[in-house]
């Protein structure tokens, strides 16, 4: 068992100012045995949908539901879609006796569904899997090469963990899919997955695997928003700038889970990892995803024009922007990249991220973190404190 606190805070704090609140991210990623602290299982207020008992229990939901106090857990409410117009009556009701805690796999079913019947009620969570922030810098290493599902973390072997990710693809594909009213074969999908392994850390294009799919683009494309919706992958989208050059205007691929990446491309320890041809991409993808969940932008984008100047991850947060660079290297340098994304992106700060242990700074704007830093749980890693100025004092007037 690995201890969240972080996330319960962000849990309880969410329900103490939201009616309902829903807990989404991909099967196996934590979010049953996060809700069963806050609710037992064996609770009155605990329902988990793929229980029969709980099925039965909730046959007349209204009438099982009303006169409950206090918070109440569905658990795969996507299951019973008929769910949300009643909780938008429970929670409209003054005073309010009952918050809810819906879990759910990041379905399109899930998120229409609680849009259209929930608007202005409800807060959503993600949770995709452990980070360093709640492992600590010492588990930098297992959790890039093993991912973040905590049974493929925790697993006793590095065979044990590989098989694990290899299941929960094929049970993904040949199950979980078909439940969430997704009708894509099997086989055809899990060529797609592997296929965009092979994407991971470069810019989008539908042709190449809508021509060896056979499909046409449209359906590549929706195949990949369907990833997107159910956190497997990330489109990070491109920054546009009003600048006098040639913008890349496509989305980068990253798998979010860097240990499902390389069950995809075969990886199975970290010797294979770091010989593999797609080490540096499979450190970069971590990296981002770990400075996202630390972070928690506004918004997040990549950056690069079509004359070679790009940046890796461009961050708004509370009116500021913030450039991140990844680089596997022992001592990171001042590039023209760099100068060039400061210059046309007007950055407040840009931080070089990289797997050394020194701290230092490269210019008046740039500073090089070790990525270890960031499992402190400080965003002030990243995003560096505002700098007060203090008014001068005027001691007398002549």
């Amino acid at each position: 068992m690995i201890a969240r606190p972080e996330l319960l805070s962000k849990i309880r704090a969410a329900l103490k100012r939201s009616r309902v609140v829903a807990l989404i991210g991909p099967r196996q990623s934590g979010k049953t045995t996060t809700a069963r602290l806050i609710v037992p299982s064996d609770s009155p207020h605990y329902f988990d949908l793929e229980d029969p008992a709980s099925l039965a229990r909730l046959a007349e939901p209204m009438t099982e539901l009303a006169p409950l106090r206090g918070v109440v857990v569905i658990d795969e409410v996507q299951r019973r879609p008929d769910l949300f117009p009643v909780l938008r009556v429970l929670a409209d009701r003054k005073p309010l006796p009952t918050r809810f805690l819906v879990l759910g796999s990041a379905s399109p079913g899930l998120l229409r569904q609680s849009s259209e019947s929930l608007a202005g009620r409800l807060e959503a969570i993600a949770l995709t899997g452990l980070s360093m922030m709640e492992l600590g810098a010492s588990a930098q290493e297992r959790l890039w090469r093993r991912g973040g599902f905590p049974l493929a973390y925790l697993a006793r072997s590095e065979e044990n963990s590989f098989r694990w990710r290899q299941q929960f693809i094929q049970t993904y594909l040949e199950r979980d899919l078909p439940q969430l009213g997704i009708r894509v074969p099997a086989a055809t999908m899990l060529r797609f997955w592997t296929m965009l392994a092979h994407y991971h850390g470069n810019i989008w294009n539908a042709a190449e695997p809508a021509r060896s799919l056979g499909l046409s683009q449209p359906t590549v494309r929706r195949y990949l928003d369907l990833l997107d919706d159910l956190f497997i992958v990330r489109q990070l989208p491109p920054w546009h700038e009003n600048l006098k050059k040639r913008q890349v205007k496509s989305p980068k691929i990253y798998f979010r889970d860097s240990g499902m990446l390389h069950q995809l491309l075969g990886i199975h320890t970290q010797r294979e990892l770091l010989s593999h041809p797609k080490c540096g991409a499979s450190w970069e993808g971590f990296v981002i995803e770990q400075t996202i969940k630390l972070i928690e932008p506004d918004d997040a984008y990549f950056w690069a024009t079509h004359t070679g100047a790009e940046l890796d991850l461009l961050l708004f947060k509370d009116g500021r922007r913030i450039g991140v660079e990844v680089k596997r290297q022992d001592g990171p340098r001042l590039t023209p990249s760099i100068r060039n994304a400061l210059e046309d992106l007007r950055l407040d700060h840009l931080v070089i991220l990289y797997p050394g242990t020194r701290d230092f700074r490269l210019a008046d704007k740039v500073r090089v973190v070790p990525l270890t830093a960031l499992a402190k749980g400080d965003p002030q890693v990243i995003l560096p404190a505002r700098t007060r100025v203090r008014p001068r004092q005027v001691t007398g007037v002549r």
